[in-house]
């Protein structure tokens, strides 16, 4: 070829890389495996004392809805109670109501009768009770009437005295109720003490409703 050297045979000198950058890519590599494994175990140790999967499940979009209890008003046709089954309370104008005097003082169920008049109630039959509770009935009054009147027009009558006793009967009608005045009974209640006994009667009672906060 016209130098002073010449390429004789069939073989070759065999390129190899220079020692110096095989050295350095083997440095890197080592570098980047190194900073790996310290990385995973600085994760570790952060699971462990932090309890990173409990965080994790905490922190989800279930975990953070919380129910709270708030009072909505449920009522029937006057009122409600706090079980959210809605009852009905007629008005005093609907119902009856037979005053009764079981005690020896003349004239009880005569006034009474006509107080009870004056606040809106149907009066029926007026006068002396029955032998089975004449002179028997200890407290202040006995308020009878039909099963369907224990929690409708009974509890209506029992807002205009105190200390009533109510109990049920056999009879039909639940708008009918009887008033058997005691030997204890002094007067019915205060007009106004009445009315605010009545109005928080059928006022409608809240029903604790869950909602969620998120």
């Amino acid at each position: 070829m016209g130098g002073q050297y010449r390429i004789t045979g069939d073989k070759y000198p065999r390129l190899r890389r220079p020692k110096r950058r095989r050295r350095l890519v083997l440095a890197v590599v080592a570098s980047t495996t190194a900073l790996g494994l310290v990385g995973w175990g600085t994760l570790q140790l952060i699971d462990v004392f932090t309890g990173g999967d409990d965080q994790a499940a905490a922190a989800g979009p279930k975990a953070d809805c919380s129910a709270r209890v708030s009072p909505s008003p449920t009522a029937g046709k006057a009122g409600g109670k706090t079980s959210g089954k809605p009852e009905s309370y007629p008005a005093p104008g609907k119902i009856t109501v037979n005053v009764l005097n079981a005690t020896p003082r003349s004239g009880l169920a005569k006034d009474t009768a006509e107080e009870l008049k004056k606040r809106g109630f149907r009066i029926g039959n007026v006068g002396n009770a029955t032998e089975e509770y004449d002179k028997k009935v200890k407290g202040t009054a006995l308020l009878l009437g039909a099963k369907a009147a224990e929690d409708t027009a009974l509890p209506v009558l029992n807002t205009q005295l105190a200390d009533a006793r109510l109990k049920t009967d056999g009879r039909k009608k639940a708008t009918e109720v009887d008033l058997v005045i005691g030997t204890g009974f002094k007067a019915l209640s205060k007009q106004k003490d009445a009315d605010a006994a009545l109005a928080e009667l059928t006022r409608p009672k809240p029903t604790p409703t869950p909602t969620k906060t998120c």
